[in-house]
């Protein structure tokens, strides 16, 4: 007898519906075809142990499974409720006439209970995008996969509740959340604050202006001066995310099973802090089964990189590409995957090796050689992809021993956000373009005309600074965010000023 059952297999992060082919025929065997991986092989001896121990068995037939399409690859374990249930289906042990309009996905466990899948979220969108009445998955994962309206979705714990719900027509329990309710539910206030930072208090404009404009942002001090108490702060002054902007995160932690049982959907942006130790792949992705990297995991939100010249060359270079399009495309021999990778890059690093540079008084001095060989571990190109480049100098006693809090996220915040929706009504006809860093230089052209003054005073920065062509667009990106800041239409000389200064790494003394 011949039955089909459907699963999903995911590629990036959009699903595939897979087509499983159970036939059990006379004769003895197990064959599973379609390209599965170790994973799926081993299932039989998974689903064996489940059936037995749950008052069914493997039939002593021969069993052939195909997994269509057979030209793709499958892998992981979440196939093993769907095989079962067709292997059960064909071999009469049970009647299920309405299995075909059902998503099934789940890892078995020998004792029948289900395992957590990775990638509820993108399958849920395909399946009600294919047209399928409904998506039965393992608990954990149902509140995830119940984001999506109009799907009906089954969260169960054992093998022998999906049984009964197509054998016996017993009902099992859908989850359904009220998707928005859920979003504003689970916006929390930041676990830090920037009322907590003492002094500082150019460096907090420098945050501002990055926060309300998308800029990417690389801040070089000495040790201990508060560059990584700065970037931890960072999320708490952005703008909330949109519930459009919450499911494309939640979709990309969904793929690598990072999603919260109990939110289902991510309503904070994310804040990614990777060690200088990971390689190229772990950061934009990759693998023999890509993976979205940390760039794409910091979709939407912001990715830190502490002490940016001890990472390896070569896997800061692999950013450069992501940097400008905001997207990340892994090339396999039969198939190719994107990820989304619209994040905020903030940096930090000393000027030197011994962390100091032309103090007198540091502990630790440097050699000139020694501090440009340092330096020159980050490449001019990348540097010239990051808008704002700022020195942080350590704070003073007088400062740190201040009892007054300085000004608090909330109200940075209230004045990011009216930035940003100022910025929203000026692209709002052009797609893909939110905010001032994702200006394209036809966008730069259109909203960043200068007056003559501005214009001599850029002309004159250009060539002191021999700044280069991408460095003039990055210069006007930020000082057309200063001007939304300060409610201007129009962008000043003093706006222009302002943004030159946040280009320290291109002035002399620093990388020649």
């Amino acid at each position: 007898m011949l039955i089909k059952v459907y699963g999903s297999a995911v590629f990036g992060v959009e699903a595939t519906n897979i087509t499983v082919e159970v036939n059990v025929d006379s004769g003895i065997g197990y064959h599973l075809v379609g390209l599965p991986d170790n994973a799926i092989k081993e299932s039989s001896f998974r689903i064996q142990a489940a059936l037995k121990n749950n008052g069914y068995k493997l039939p002593g037939k021969k069993i052939t499974i195909n997994m269509a399409p057979a030209d793709l690859r499958k892998e992981g374990s979440a196939y093993d409720l769907t095989l079962a249930l067709g292997i059960l289906t064909a071999s009469s042990q049970i009647k299920a006439p309405n299995i075909s309009e059902y998503i099934i996905m789940g890892e078995l466990s020998l004792d029948g209970s289900l395992q957590p899948i990775k990638g509820a979220l993108p399958i849920a969108i395909k399946a009600l995008e294919d047209g399928f009445k409904g998506f039965i998955l393992p608990k954990q994962n149902a509140k995830e996969a119940s984001i999506v309206d109009g799907l009906e979705v089954y969260g169960v714990e054992n093998i022998t509740e999906v049984i009964d719900f197509f054998d016996k027509g017993q009902t099992l329990e859908q989850t359904i959340i009220n998707t928005r309710e859920e979003f504003y539910k689970n916006l929390e206030h930041p676990k830090f604050d920037f009322s907590e930072v003492k002094g500082q208090e150019s460096i907090k404009r420098c945050m501002e202006i990055a926060a309300a404009g998308g800029h990417n942002i690389i801040m070089i001090g000495p040790p201990g001066s508060g560059k990584t108490m700065l970037a931890k702060r960072l999320p708490s002054i952005l703008p909330p995310m949109t519930l459009h902007e919450a499911l494309e995160t939640t979709k990309i932690h969904s793929v690598i099973g990072n999603v919260k049982e109990e939110t289902g959907l991510m309503a904070n942006r994310p804040f990614r802090s990777p060690h200088h130790t990971i390689s190229d792949v772990a950061l934009v992705g990759g693998g023999a089964y890509p993976q979205p990297g940390e760039i794409s995991l910091s979709h939407n939100g912001v990715l830190f990189l502490d002490e940016l010249p001890e990472f390896k060359r070569s896997v800061l270079e692999v950013m450069r590409q992501p940097l400008e399009d905001r997207e990340v495309t892994i090339s396999r021999a039969k198939f190719t995957v994107t990820y989304p990778s619209s994040f905020m890059l903030v940096a930090s690093m000393n000027p030197s090796p011994g962390g100091y540079f032309n103090d007198p008084d540091a502990p630790v001095t440097s050699s000139p050689a020694e501090m440009q060989r340092y330096l020159s571990k980050i490449s001019g190109p990348l540097l010239d992809r990051i808008d704002i480049h700022i020195e942080v100098t350590p704070v003073p006693f007088d400062k740190l021993s201040e009892e007054r809090k300085g000004e608090s996220s909330a109200e940075i915040r209230a004045r990011v956000t009216e930035a940003r929706e100022k910025q929203a009504e000026r692209f709002k006809d052009i797609e893909h373009i939110h905010y001032n860093a994702q200006m394209d230089v036809k966008q730069i052209r259109m909203f960043c005309e200068l007056d003559e003054s501005s214009k001599t005073l850029l002309k004159t920065a250009m060539e002191k600074l021999n700044l280069s062509a991408r460095a003039y667009d990055r210069i006007l990106k930020v000082a057309r965010t200063i001007a939304d800041i300060e409610n201007q239409d129009n962008i000043t000389s003093s706006h222009i000023s302002e943004a030159i200064q946040y280009r320290s790494l291109d002035r002399d003394g620093w990388l020649g």
